[in-house]
């Protein structure tokens, strides 16, 4: 394993500040990242040269079109667009770095002061752009379709399509930029302020003082005593805090009511909807069949659950329980590496190589240590440098997991590199598939090498409760985000108001074998993606129930000596980032996500996972 060196200062914000006894511990020697592929730190003056640079270059490329760009033929705006792109990726590399040092730790003070400043500054710098992306949509269409007859412009027209089904929302010049401007100060100032908070709770626990990240890994231990201590531990801080995390959630949904006024969108959802290419009738058609199936699967499993751990209701705290007979024992770092690469290389042997790339030049970054962003994430950065991984790992099955899940995406990330920084970002509908797939992968490979039938009925628990988790739970969080953002369209919510949404939904999903103390009504507040990025969640099912799909898919023509045709559509399907739509993508694999017996196809994998157990 490769072993991190500090950079350029012992001080600074980039490197591995963690204590070696968090490095190297039980879980063995677990890794940070270096980000110097980025900067060497934060106070690389590189950062301050590529400011004033990419600020000149942007006043530059205004300068030399604006109010011209209707003008242009398709060889001038094939060099227009390749500059703007140039432009708008080295402020995104800025901003990558910024945003991967306050993850690192957001409660050091100079982490949020770094992170707002560059944010600010590349803001300003980017302001200028916003004109471009405005004009191109004035071109009339067959004006347009013209100009795409030429070879130099070609390329880009995915990126434009996806570009002029904004259109019918987009606001004067003015207004969008001020929007763009006051960001920094709007949205991103409140998640900031969120991140910093959740970063910042720490909570006493056996007489131990842990971080909330630390607390919640104590609901899936095996003592019954310290799940509850955690659970109530955990709503305990959360209500003690119930006044911001309530401002910022009504703030966050109002700010997001303005703009949809503003841009004519009907509902709360309809903009990440537009922004994920899919349209509102799949999407419903998802909720649909996950709603219409919360008794067949959460419902029924959960009933069994209670069953096997001898009680007549669960609690809250008992959802990540483990069942009777499961040690979950202790997996280190090398052994999970080896796990989840292997089952990669069984699939793939060229995105086993990729994957391996993130161990070996410290891409990834697994201590659990106090001021870290709490759960996990692939960073993307740009595409001419390479994707970051965080996670907090524990030594558990669940983090091997995760561990699967978010070298997905770093993988699916490598891949799609090579369209280029405007069209290598896929749609959230289709981004979870090789995160999900991953795991798919990691699981039927550690399936099959089990020969206890004991520890695989163990094994097939815990992949049902990843599923239902990825499924059942995220449409249920989506729906609990409608009703919220409906309601805040209206009125300020009260926290017993938005406490009420949720244990609504909560009940709705997971059914009567629950029973939910008081405290559980403030467990909507951590949530980050309710924060970052409203609806982003229902992805998760997207993507699970894609995968389920998939691999059904995979397992037949593997049977049938067909593997690696199936590998190769899957790899081009991961190449195409951002360039094609859902049903492009999925046609060579006979899929139609419009379909709800797509849906239910993926959802009848959960359900015959239970039906194995219940026999």
């Amino acid at each position: 394993m490769t072993r991190l060196r500090p950079l350029a200062a012992p001080d600074d914000l980039a490197g591995g500040g963690a204590p070696a006894d968090l490095r190297v511990s039980a879980y063995g020697d677990l890794p940070e990242w270096n980000l110097s592929d980025l900067y060497a730190g934060t106070d690389d003056p590189a950062i301050t040269g590529d400011l004033v640079r990419l600020a000149a270059a942007s006043a530059g490329f205004n300068a030399s079109y604006r109010g011209l760009v209707t003008t242009l033929d398709g060889t001038a705006l094939a060099e227009a667009i390749g500059r703007y792109e140039a432009i708008a990726q080295g402020l995104a590399r800025l901003h990558a770095f910024a945003q991967l040092i306050f993850s690192a730790d957001a409660t050091r003070p100079a982490s949020g002061q770094f992170y707002q400043s560059v944010a600010e500054r590349a803001s300003d710098a980017g302001s200028a752009l916003l004109f471009f992306p405005l004009e191109l949509n004035r071109i009339d269409d067959a004006a347009l379709d013209a100009r795409l007859t030429d070879p130099a412009l070609a390329p880009y027209a995915p990126w434009l399509r996806d570009l002029r089904a904004l259109r019918p929302h987009q606001l004067s010049d003015e207004i969008e930029s001020l929007l763009h401007d006051k960001n920094v100060t709007g949205h991103a100032a409140w998640s900031r302020l969120f991140d910093e908070t959740i970063a910042g709770l720490r909570l006493t626990l056996g007489g131990e003082e842990v971080t909330l990240s630390t607390a919640l890994n104590r609901l899936s231990d095996p003592d019954r005593a310290v799940r509850e201590a955690a659970g109530r531990a955990i709503g305990g801080v959360l209500i003690r805090h119930v006044k911001l995390f309530t401002l910022i959630t009504n703030t966050i949904a109002k700010d997001k009511a303005i703009e949809d006024r503003w841009r004519h969108d009907p509902t709360p959802v309809a903009a990440r909807n537009r922004a994920n290419r899919v349209e509102d009738v799949v999407v419903s058609a998802l909720v649909a069949a996950v709603t219409q199936s919360y008794p067949r699967l959460a419902h029924r499993y959960y009933m069994l659950k209670s069953r096997w751990l001898g009680l007549a209701r669960l609690e809250y705290w008992d959802r990540n329980a483990p069942l009777p007979g499961d040690a979950d024992p202790l997996i280190r770092w090398d052994a999970a590496r080896a796990h989840v690469l292997g089952a990669y290389a069984g699939f793939s042997p060229n995105l086993a190589a990729i994957g391996a790339r993130f161990f070996d030049h410290a891409w990834i970054d697994a201590v659990p240590r106090p001021g870290k962003s709490g759960g996990a994430f692939a960073h993307p950065t740009v595409p001419d440098a390479h994707p970051y991984i965080l996670l907090n790992y524990h030594g558990r099955v669940r983090d091997v997991m995760t561990l699967a899940h978010e070298l997905g995406h770093g993988i699916h990330q490598v891949l799609a590199a090579g369209q280029g920084f405007l069209m290598a970002q896929t749609p959230l509908t289709l981004a979870e598939t090789a995160s999900v797939f991953g795991e798919m992968l990691t699981f039927r490979a550690l399936l099959d090498a089990e020969t206890d039938p004991a520890r695989r009925r163990l094994m097939l628990a815990h992949k049902i409760e990843d599923m239902l988790n990825t499924v059942v739970r995220q449409i249920a969080f989506f729906q609990f985000e409608q009703r919220l953002h409906q309601r805040r369209r209206t009125s300020e919510l009260l926290p017993e108001e938005i406490g009420a949404i949720w244990l609504d939904v909560q009940r709705e999903s997971l059914g009567p074998a629950f029973n939910f103390s008081d405290e559980y009504r403030m467990y909507w507040a951590y949530v980050p993606h309710f924060i970052h990025s409203p609806f982003y969640v229902y992805a998760y099912a997207f993507g699970d129930c894609l995968v389920n799909a998939l691999y059904g898919i995979y397992r037949d023509e593997a049977a049938m000596g067909r593997a690696d045709d199936f590998v190769q559509r899957y790899t081009a399907m991961l190449r195409a980032g951002g360039t094609k739509r859902h049903g492009d993508l999925l046609a060579p694999f006979g899929l139609d996500a419009a379909d709800l017996a797509f849906w239910q196809r993926g959802l009848d994998v959960i359900a015959g996972f239970i039906d194995e157990l219940e026999d």
